[in-house]
């Protein structure tokens, strides 16, 4: 039943990233595609009716995990505290830029709000790729499974770590550019006219950055993590999870200048495949430790009881299936393009 809640939280996870993902990429790009005060309204009302509910994917994870591992949860939310409180004022700051940018109309107020929103979007996608590179890294935990990095050390990968090293900020550079990707798909699919032509043309350029830095960050982490090689020769069939993202990286290549929608979804399989990987090559521990293996936090010493594990998994499934019908209608009420012009809350 552990294994089972290990995936459930992943897939949650992977739905938050493709969801909310788009919406921090065209954060971190709407400076560069929209020229006019016009064209970036355009870019934030594309994302107006679906920003917040799609955050709740997160705070789901969050309780989630919470359920399912709560050992887990009380080791890293006391170890990573310091980057989750700049976390949490960042999603503070970016949710006030939306809804503060049209409150008042300025010269100066708008493009204030306009830059808080692009830095706080692109610092949310550095800090949890970022929290992505220090799982999949390990952290320093001792035998009562509590450990404390600060925020930087020597930047190198060793048992003296911080939550900045090479290899998480490499994580994290990757996932910013993952993310601007996704959002300037998303941003050339649900505008029209300039827009849509920048947002297409930084598509393209940023999908061989995504590449580059792919095929990086995979031969680091084989590196970095032996679990990843240890679990590739124990199950062979885990070769479909780095495949698929290659596809989904494939066919954005492909559609990027022709079709927004196969882009995009393409897009969404790739990040997809991207964390799914991540998952395989960690399982079965939850959080690594690099001080000592047997200090590790792993699927079989950090779930809760069994029982509610076994009761709780039929009230996830019914939520699910309540949350799917709700993102249905959500997306299917707002399909369509949004016009330059065309503010938050149309």
């Amino acid at each position: 039943m552990a294994t089972v809640w290990f995936c459930l939280i992943a897939l949650m996870l992977a739905v938050y990233v493709v969801l909310d993902g788009f919406d921090l990429g065209a954060g971190i790009v709407h400076l560069l595609v929209a020229k006019t005060a016009d064209e970036r309204g355009a870019a934030i009302a594309s994302i107006g009716p679906v920003w917040d509910g799609n955050e709740v994917w997160l705070l789901a994870a969050g309780g989630t995990l919470y359920l399912a591992f709560p050992t887990l949860y009380s080791s890293s939310f006391s170890g990573f505290y310091l980057p989750l409180i700049m976390v949490l004022w960042l999603l503070v700051l970016r949710g006030t830029s939306v809804e503060f940018r049209g409150a008042l109309d300025s010269p100066v107020w708008i493009p204030f709000w306009d830059v808080v929103f692009s830095l706080s979007s692109l610092l949310l996608a550095l800090f949890f790729g970022a929290a992505l590179g220090n799982v999949m890294r390990g952290v320093p935990l001792d035998a009562t499974h509590r450990f404390f990095e600060p925020l930087w050390t020597n930047f190198r990968v060793g048992a003296d770590t911080g939550i900045l090293d090479w290899y998480t900020i490499l994580v994290g550079l990757a996932a910013v550019a993952a993310l601007a990707l996704h959002g300037a798909l998303w941003v050339a699919l649900k505008t029209e006219g300039a827009i849509e032509q920048s947002a297409g043309r930084l598509a393209r350029r940023l999908s061989w950055l995504v590449a580059l830095l792919t095929l990086g960050n995979t031969l680091a982490t084989f590196l970095v993590q032996p679990q990843l090689s240890a679990n590739l020769g124990r199950y062979p069939w885990g070769y479909a999870f780095p495949t698929i993202a290659v596809l989904g990286l494939a066919f954005v290549f492909v559609y990027a200048a022709r079709k927004p929608l196969a882009s995009f979804l393409a897009s969404c399989v790739y990040l997809a495949g991207m964390l799914s990987s991540a998952a395989f090559g960690l399982y079965p521990f939850v959080l690594p430790s690099r001080t000592d293996p047997a200090f590790a936090l792993t699927v079989e010493n950090a779930h809760a009881a069994s029982y509610g594990l076994h009761v709780a998994v039929v009230w996830w499934i019914v939520g699910m299936i309540l949350v799917a019908g709700y993102f249905t209608y959500l997306y299917r009420r707002f399909a369509g393009k949004v016009r330059s012009g065309e503010g938050y809350g149309h």
